[in-house]
């Protein structure tokens, strides 16, 4: 069980680290920024306390706003998306969910970019409409979200195939 905790600790504190320390620095053409730091919500075990992992994915957003000063917008996109995780989840594999028998190291590579693809558009719908807050700029709202959405895709999906345990 200390491997266990030790494991998510240590995944929290590295995407934290590398998230505030490189990818907030990264800002091609003004509105493609990656962040990597879902993949910490995105490979939460799902049969754990929802209440936790609720205030764990607060905490990781709070943490990065604290260091982005960016006011909470990463909270409130962290807490929609490991909100609506279980939803995604289904979406993306199907009875794989419904029996608590996915493994992401295990699962197939089509179910794998479903799921990252759908929870990452999500957040980034959510952190940028709350980052921008004018309507009138939608565009601007929607050019944001869809680079982003594909340079943390990217990034996140050659960072779970290339650090899993499992056989791709």
């Amino acid at each position: 069980m200390n491997s266990f905790f030790g494991i998510h600790i240590w995944r929290f504190l590295v995407l934290l680290l590398v998230q505030v320390g490189i990818c907030n620095h990264i800002n091609f053409m003004g509105y493609i920024n990656p962040y990597i730091y879902i993949i910490f919500i995105l490979l939460f075990p799902i049969n754990n306390n929802r209440q936790v992992f609720l205030i764990v994915s607060f905490l990781l957003g709070m943490l990065i706003d604290i260091f982005s000063d960016s006011g909470g917008v990463h909270a409130a996109a962290s807490l929609v998306l490991a909100y609506s995780r279980p939803l995604i989840l289904k979406s993306s594999f199907g009875l794989m969910y419904d029996y608590q028998s996915v493994k992401f190291s295990h699962s197939d590579f089509g179910s794998l970019f479903t799921y990252v693809i759908i929870a990452t558009i999500l957040h980034h719908m959510v952190l940028f409409t709350l980052e921008v807050f004018n309507l009138s700029l939608i565009l601007l709202i929607l050019k944001k979200v869809v680079f982003s959405s594909i340079f943390t895709c990217i990034l996140s999906l050659i960072i779970l195939i290339l650090f899993s345990k499992g056989k791709r």
